[in-house]
Parts: C-alpha cells; sequence; structure tokens
C-alpha cells in the first residue's frame, strides 16, 4: 500500500514537471515568434552616385548636397500612397508629354517638373497656380494663354507645355543651365539671377536660396529615380494597375457653343466625360466672341 501510494505520488509529481515545462517551453517559443514590426525594416537608401538633371550632374559627393538629395528620396520612398499614385498617374501623362517636349527642344526630364508642380491633379493652388505646370494667371497671359471665367487654357495640357518650354528655354538661356532653368520655375528668373550675383556663384549646388526652391530640384531629381526604378525602391504592381487615358480623337469649333453638355450628347458622350479631356473649358458653354478656332478632345469609345 505504501509503496503505491509512493508510486502514485512520482507519478503526479512528474506529469505536473512535464506539463509545467511544456508550458515554459510554449512560453519561449511565443516569445521567440518574430512580431510584425520585427519584420518590417525601414532601411536606409544609397544614394545612386550617377544622378543627372537633363544631363547635368548632381555632385553628390559634396556633404550638404548629398543629404539634401537623400531627404527627397526618402520622402518619395516610404510616403509609399503617394509614390504610388505619382507612379500611376505618369503612366497616364507622360505618354502626352514626352512627344510634346520633345517638339519644343525641352529635355524629357521636365517632365518629373510637371509632375512636382502639379502631381498632375487639376487644382488650382493656395496662391493661385493652375494647371498641369501650374502657371500663375499673369505668367500665362504673358507667354499668351487665354486666361478668364469662359476659358484658361493653364489646363490645356498641350498649350501649356509649349509655354513652358518657351519658359524654360529662356531661363536657360539667361542662367546657363537646366538646373538654374528648373530653379527659376519655382523662383523665378530674377530671383535666382539675383541671389547667384549677391554670392558670387553660379551653379544652383552652390546657391542659398529659399527653402522652397533649396528642395525643388531635388525632389524633381527623387521623382526621375524614383519612377525610374520603381522596383528599386520597392513599388510593386502589374500594368494593369496603371492608369490610362482614353484614346481622343480632335474636333474643331469656331462658333460659340451654348451648352457643353447637350454638345457632348451629339458625340455619345457625358458632360462629365468632355470635361476630364477638356479642363481649359470652365463653364457649361463656349463664348468665343472672336471665332477663335478650338480643338475639344471627345473620347472615343
Amino acid at each position: 500500500m505504501n509503496k503505491s501510494i509512493r508510486f502514485l505520488s512520482l507519478l503526479s509529481v512528474v506529469i505536473v514537471s512535464f506539463v509545467f515545462l511544456n508550458a515554459i517551453n510554449k512560453l519561449e517559443k511565443k516569445v521567440e515568434e518574430p512580431s510584425t514590426h520585427s519584420t518590417y525594416k525601414i532601411k536606409a537608401i544609397k544614394l545612386p552616385e550617377d544622378l543627372n538633371l537633363a544631363g547635368e550632374r548632381v555632385p553628390i559627393e559634396i556633404p550638404d548636397i548629398r543629404e539634401r538629395m537623400d531627404r527627397e528620396l526618402l520622402v518619395n520612398t516610404y510616403w509609399q500612397s503617394n509614390g504610388l499614385l505619382l507612379i500611376k498617374r505618369a503612366n497616364k501623362y507622360f505618354p502626352i508629354l514626352e512627344p510634346l517636349l520633345k517638339k519644343y527642344g525641352l529635355p524629357d526630364d521636365f517632365k518629373f517638373l510637371a509632375l512636382a508642380e502639379s502631381a498632375f491633379i487639376d487644382e488650382t493652388s493656395s496662391v493661385g497656380a493652375a494647371g498641369m505646370w501650374h502657371f500663375m494667371k499673369t505668367t500665362g497671359k504673358e507667354y499668351g494663354l487665354e486666361i478668364n471665367k469662359n476659358v484658361d487654357e493653364r489646363y490645356n495640357i498641350e498649350k501649356a507645355t509649349k509655354v513652358a518650354a518657351e519658359y524654360l528655354i529662356n531661363a536657360k538661356k539667361r542662367l546657363g543651365t537646366w538646373t538654374l532653368a528648373a530653379a527659376a520655375y519655382n523662383a523665378g528668373n530674377y530671383g535666382v539671377s539675383k541671389r547667384l550675383k549677391t554670392q558670387q556663384v553660379s551653379s544652383y549646388y552652390d546657391a542659398l536660396l529659399p527653402d522652397e526652391t533649396e528642395r525643388y530640384v531635388f525632389r524633381i531629381l527623387a521623382l526621375k529615380e524614383v519612377i525610374s526604378n520603381p522596383k528599386k525602391y520597392g513599388f510593386v504592381y502589374d500594368e494593369k494597375d496603371l492608369y490610362t487615358l482614353a484614346e481622343t480623337k480632335i474636333v474643331k469649333v469656331d462658333t460659340a457653343i451654348s451648352n457643353i453638355a447637350l454638345f457632348a450628347k451629339k458625340f455619345g458622350i457625358t458632360y462629365k466625360e468632355l470635361k476630364l479631356h477638356n479642363s481649359w473649358l470652365r463653364e457649361n458653354k463656349l463664348n468665343n466672341k472672336s471665332r477663335k478656332l478650338y480643338e475639344i478632345k471627345i473620347p472615343i469609345k
């Protein structure tokens, strides 16, 4: 009887020990299992050494320049939702911009300036700049764009791109480089040339400029780098995920249009569809008292 009791007591100790050790083992395994946070890593970006804007080298070996470039690459890489949206919109509008830039003699890299300016959204900025190229009214009118309540050609991609090319080419002639021309697009020709003269320098990378202009060229460079090498910066998508524009045909009009919604119906499209492709038409009518020839894009279904 005593032997039986001792055996049962020993068995109980063994069972309790086994349960306890098993519980400890499970707890240790649970602690060792990697959490979601431990598998997500924010990695430093290795800056390319061959960065350039329109063929003009970025002196990345200069610590200040390296830090400013790193900042913009980090922002445009790790603000993932915005970065992916810009990649998708670039696929929508770059095919329109690229032949226009070539036609008007502007380096292809300046499509990234347009993206940096407006993010390819038809919204007016807080200071009144509008359209893909974010022209102010005064600048747009100075270069021959029609801007009023009825028609605003800052929203006409073809006409606005021609004006942007003229402005940037003139800035390059005045300041000497495409990089400075890009800076002048942000701060104005006079503003940039005055600071260069005061500081007795001739390079964008040697000049101390307003904060926004200090970041401006680097933002363009970062967009160029990320959008040109999306997988390198962690952006994964299929071709079908990208945005596209519907094919259109041109209808030329040299008279007034009393009701654009009715005009759209004649072509089997809605007012909204017509406006999406012709946002320079600002009202539900086209006054056209001067009998000017306008080109209206009609989406082909």
